[in-house]
C-alpha cells in the first residue's frame, strides 16, 4: 500500500506554501515535505541554477518526477512548486487528493516576494510576468483544488486555520 499526503498545497511562488505547510504539519501531527526542496537536494543546485543551466523544460521534467515520487511516498503535508500543476499527468495524479490552492493577488505577491530576480520566471518585468503567470495558471489551480484559501492580508496562522476548516480536518 502506498502512502498519500494528508494535504497537498499548491499556489503561486511566494504565497506561503512552505510556511503554511509547516504549520499544517505541526497542527495535524504529520511531517511536512516540499518538492522544491527534494529537487534541490537531488540535483545539488538551486532551482534558479537548473533554469539557467538547462532551461524550463528540463526543470519541469525533474519537477514532474519529484512530484510523482512524493505523492506516492509522503503521508503528511506536501507542498508543490508553483508550476507543478502545468503538467497534465501531475494534475491527473492530484485527483482524489485533498488539494488546497493558496491564492493571492499581485499586490500581495509584491509585498511577500518583492518579486525578486531569484525567481527565474519573473526576471524581466516582475508584476507583468506574475499577472501573466497567474492568468495562465489560475484555472489549473482551481481545477485541481478541493479548497481555495485566500492568503491576502492574513497571517500564516489564519491561513492554516482556514485550510483546516475548509478541509474539515481535526488537529492532532
Amino acid at each position: 500500500m502506498s502512502a498519500a499526503p494528508v494535504v497537498v498545497l499548491v499556489g503561486p511562488m511566494g504565497v506561503g506554501k512552505s510556511t503554511v505547510g509547516r504549520l499544517l504539519g505541526e497542527r495535524l501531527g504529520v511531517a511536512y515535505r516540499d518538492t522544491d526542496d527534494d529537487i534541490v537536494a537531488e540535483q545539488g543546485r538551486t532551482i534558479a541554477e537548473i533554469f539557467v543551466d538547462e532551461g524550463e523544460g528540463a526543470f519541469r521534467a525533474i519537477e514532474k518526477r519529484a512530484v510523482h515520487r512524493a505523492l506516492g511516498e509522503h503521508d503528511g503535508v506536501l507542498a508543490l512548486g508553483g508550476g507543478a500543476i502545468l503538467d497534465e499527468d501531475t494534475r491527473a495524479l492530484l485527483a482524489g487528493h485533498r488539494v488546497v490552492y493558496l491564492s493571492m493577488d499581485v499586490e500581495e505577491a509584491v509585498k511577500r516576494t518583492g518579486l525578486n530576480a531569484a525567481r527565474p520566471l519573473l526576471a524581466v518585468n516582475p508584476r507583468k510576468q506574475w499577472r501573466e503567470l497567474m492568468e495562465a495558471r489560475r484555472h489549473l489551480y482551481e481545477e485541481i483544488a478541493t479548497a481555495v484559501v485566500a492568503t491576502d492580508d492574513r497571517t500564516p496562522e489564519e491561513v492554516t486555520q482556514a485550510a483546516l476548516d475548509a478541509l474539515e480536518l481535526k488537529e492532532a
